[in-house]
């Protein structure tokens, strides 16, 4: 059995609509079969309205009106006064009745902050309004029921929302001028606004550790990625059994992690220094940020040195996942620790003290300065019957080519070593990845299918997918991402989607399509912009598409498979 998960296992219940399938299982949660996946069209903004019947203070009161009381949800013998499956989507109820709180009858939760994955509430919706949308298997009537269907644009526009942790207050930035949301609900809404999550409550002392990234400022419409350090000691933290006879390392089952809408992502782990590193100059300067001594210098090996809520940090530098940050040698891992998702038997070893890099890469799309926020919690074990350890999948990371207003797959393989025990599967693209799939070479079976760059699908096997045969091509995955360069679901060039040289977060690309004037027709660099007049001597052209090219930004691509192996332990 395979389950869809995205590093936290959370489920499933009915909702939008009445009707039958409210409290009914939902099943085993498994990727349809390749041959029936679908080619996933882009989500793209509506065109801007004329004018504004409506307007809103917030982006999820615009979610609640626009979608849930248009669409009928809301009826007395729906989701009104009858509150139909235990869901009221009256404007007075729908947030507290939707974030955060599970089905009766399974385990997912209706919208689970910063997941569309695993959010129940889009995939009953999807099922009816795009199919090739919905990730994981339904029980019951799609929702709406009746002869009512929740237009394109709004599940995309409520996706984007379930994305930016769903906020009960504030504006959420897009990478269209803020107003992306307001134009597929086709109403106005004000600037966008930061949003920032509530934190994670940490684990019970008995149970784990958490990790607090001490927030850092992103200038307003700004991508930046960055680095530093922390000391941390969690040795008189973690009851004895579950840290090796040493006290070096202790050993967690699973994680659970919450961060603010603006991340790309966020990576905690040891560097590989203890505390007679913290002086090298190569840290800079260590300094408090928050509480009541910020900005001032503090010791790093002093505990709660810069006071109630602060944090004693290196300096920040920008550096793409921690290279060339902090002394020579680090053995900083630089990708996402695998995790089990909780599985029983299966455990992390993460070290107990010593300095931890924070690598953060994140981005703000609103007019106002924000700070970042990451908690990361830890959950401890003592059944140590299988190590997990990832699965390298980064040698074609910059393949992706495509061509201005083009749609290109790139399929490679990956090969396991006899006796190779897979536990899960994952990936990563940037904002052109369509869909990602994975499967076994041999048999053709789908294994893996994911349509949401920003919220990368995990798969995992209960019980492990042991491969042992002899024959490679057996123990061989074939991985296919699919780019989209600029074309929308009808066939036509989107010049919002298509890379741009004029739009570049980073360096720049050479030009070699025009994406004003004569659209998708070719150009020769950035400086042929007559080429692309609509007539000659008119001035409407702008030479300005390029090819996708590979890069740390999110404007360009990355081409990544993932997971995580186990290995046995024949004595803990």
């Amino acid at each position: 059995m395979s389950i869809l998960v995205s590093f936290g296992l959370v489920a499933i219940l009915a909702l939008c609509g009445c009707g039958d399938g409210a409290n009914s299982d939902a099943g085993d949660l498994v990727p349809a079969p390749l041959d029936e996946v679908p080619s996933i069209p882009p989500d793209l903004p509506a065109p801007p309205p004329s004018g504004c019947a409506d307007s809103f203070d917030s982006t999820f009161e615009a979610i609640q009106e626009v979608i849930f009381e248009d669409s009928g949800c809301t009826q007395e013998l729906c989701h009104g006064s009858a509150r139909a499956g235990g869901l009221d989507l009256r404007s007075a109820a729908a947030f507290e009745s939707l974030v955060g709180v599970p089905s009766t009858g399974s385990t997912l939760l209706r919208v689970e902050s910063g997941s569309v994955q695993q959010s129940y509430l889009f995939h009953k919706i999807a099922a009816k309004t795009s199919p090739e949308k919905q990730a994981i298997p339904i029980s019951g009537s799609a929702m709406p029921v009746g002869d009512r269907t929740v237009p394109g644009e709004h599940l995309e526009a409520l996706r984007l929302w379930i994305e930016g942790a769903a906020p009960e207050f504030g504006v959420l930035g897009d990478e269209f001028g803020g107003t992306r949301i307001a134009d597929l609900l086709g109403t106005c809404l004000p600037p966008p606004s930061p949003i920032e999550v509530t934190p994670l409550p940490a684990p019970a002392p008995d149970e784990g550790i958490q990790f607090e990234m001490p927030p850092h400022e992103i200038t307003a419409g700004s991508e930046v990625e960055v680095c530093f350090a922390v000391y941390h000691d969690f040795r008189d933290q973690i009851p004895e059994q579950f840290m090796s006879a040493d006290r070096e390392v202790f050993y967690t089952w699973r994680d659970e992690r919450r961060e603010d809408p603006n991340t790309h992502h966020n990576i905690v782990g040891h560097s590989g220094f203890y505390e007679d590193s913290v002086n090298d100059p190569s840290f800079g300067r260590w300094h408090c940020v928050e509480g009541p001594r910020h900005d001032e210098d503090c010791d790093p090996l002093a505990p709660a040195a810069c006071g109630d809520g602060g944090f004693c940090i290196s300096n920040i530098a920008e550096a793409t996942a921690c290279f060339g940050f902090g002394p020579p040698g680090s053995t900083f891992r630089r990708g996402r620790i695998p995790r089990t998702g909780g599985t029983p038997g299966v455990f992390n070893e993460e070290k107990t003290y010593g300095i931890f890099y924070y690598n953060s890469h994140a981005y703000n799309l609103t007019p106002k300065d924000l700070k970042h926020h990451l908690w990361l919690n830890l959950y401890f074990t003592d059944d140590l019957r299988f190590r997990v350890t990832g699965i390298g999948g980064a040698g074609n990371i910059f393949a992706p080519n495509a061509a201005p207003f083009t749609k290109e797959e790139y399929c490679f393989e990956h090969v396991f070593e006899q006796g190779t025990e897979l536990l899960t599967l994952s990936s990563h693209m940037h904002k052109r990845g369509e869909r990602f799939t994975i499967h076994r070479k041999s048999t053709r079976q789908s294994l893996y299918h994911n349509p949401y760059w920003e919220d990368p699908l995990v798969t995992i096997f209960d019980p492990p997918m042991r491969f042992d045969s002899p024959d490679v091509e057996e123990r061989t995955l074939t991985y296919c991402a699919l780019y989209n360069n600029g074309v929308r679901p009808d066939g036509s060039p989107d010049t919002d989607l298509v890379t741009r040289n004029s739009r570049k977060a980073r360096g720049s690309c050479e030009p070699i399509a025009c994406a004003e004037g004569r659209i998708g027709a070719p150009c020769n660099g950035a400086n042929d912009n007559a080429a692309c007049d609509t007539s000659p001597g008119a001035g409407d052209g702008f030479c300005d598409a390029c090819r996708i090219a590979g890069g740390v930004t999110s404007d360009d691509e990355m081409l990544i498979i993932s997971g995580s192996k186990l290995v046995a332990i024949d004595s803990p």
